[in-house]
């Protein structure tokens, strides 16, 4: 099976003609990682053996940033992380995939934040966040950001709340469009909603969040991909490649960096989806968040090549 690849394939390393601004700023976290492989999750009360400990670099907003970087977009990252070993490993991971992280504030005496991750012999995941240097990003951080040149705003849910209304409204102000991702889920102030243009949910978040207003928005489904609502159109539904997944952690940072990438190009909503469907299955083929982010080239191989038997998707959990 061939799998075709959306429209608006071109470089995207080449340089705009026609004046557009094509960069993507991402506000929000940065986490190291820290990941062990286990057969099965254990129940409550369980101890199970697991791989030895890997520390790999992660965060959503961070994740998101990579992969639109890898992809070819002009990114930029403002955050936090602590004065520690494990803030040097994202901030060399994030500036190795050609991100700007000069908006990223290192703190001294507070930790970078860490995720803990389990993964099962099936690639699923369980994630447990400690915020360490995110739960100190400010509405000062976000003032204090260049803004310059971005089309897109990227946002998630894994700062203060304080801080992501604050962004949304900035970029809003700018006339940039504002892409927010609400995962981790929780309260979501109407002031977000209002200054959010795309909004990118799974099924069990847009259940809670009920009526929500964005007339743009993208639901993900995981193996079974999305469905894309761009205003009164009907919405669209985008299957995902079948691919044999071996860690899905990430994957749906890898769909969100890709679609602020390709709207910051000029791509449709539906384009854009079709664009990050691929790139979501690809990042499920490897282990890690970060590391298992394709480039623009790998995406065509990928597109060309058709995708293996199993299971996979660019789900948001």
């Amino acid at each position: 099976m061939t799998t075709s690849l959306p429209s608006a394939a071109s470089d995207p390393n080449a340089p705009a003609t026609d004046g557009r601004r094509r960069g993507v700023i991402i506000v929000g976290s940065l986490n190291a990682d820290l990941v062990v492989r286990t057969d099965r999750f254990p129940s409550p009360g369980e101890t199970v053996h697991g791989s030895d400990l890997r520390v790999l670099p992660g965060g959503k907003s961070a994740n998101q940033a990579v992969a639109a970087a890898r992809l070819g977009a002009d990114v930029r990252i403002v955050g936090a992380v602590g004065a520690d070993a494990n803030g040097s490993l994202l901030l060399q991971s994030a500036s190795a995939a050609g991100v700007d992280t000069a908006d990223v504030r290192v703190l001294n005496g507070i930790a970078t934040g860490t995720a803990i991750i389990t993964v099962d012999a099936r690639g699923e995941n369980t994630i447990v966040i400690s915020p360490g240097a995110n739960g100190h990003l400010t509405e000062a951080d976000v003032s204090a950001a260049s803004f310059d040149g971005a089309a897109v705003l990227g946002l998630c849910l894994e700062v203060p709340m304080p801080v992501v209304v604050a962004a949304a409204e900035r970029m809003r102000k700018a006339q940039g469009l504002v892409v927010t991702n609400l995962s981790p889920f929780g309260p979501v102030p109407a002031a977000l909603l209002e200054s959010t243009d795309v909004l990118l949910v799974n099924e069990h978040e847009a259940a809670q969040l009920g009526d929500h207003g964005v007339r743009r928005w993208i639901m993900t489904s995981g193996a079974a991909g999305c469905h894309v609502y761009d205003g009164d159109t009907e919405p669209v539904h985008v299957p995902a490649p079948t691919v044999d997944a071996v860690d899905t952690t990430g994957c749906g940072d890898a769909f969100m960096g890709a679609v602020a990438a390709r709207l910051a190009d000029g791509d449709s909503l539906l384009a854009a989806a079709r664009y990050a469907t691929l790139v979501g299955a690809f990042a499920a083929t490897r282990e890690g968040a970060q590391p298992s982010y394709p480039t623009f080239a790998d995406i065509v191989a990928f597109a060309e090549a058709g995708a293996s038997a199993g299971s996979s998707g660019p789900g948001v959990d």
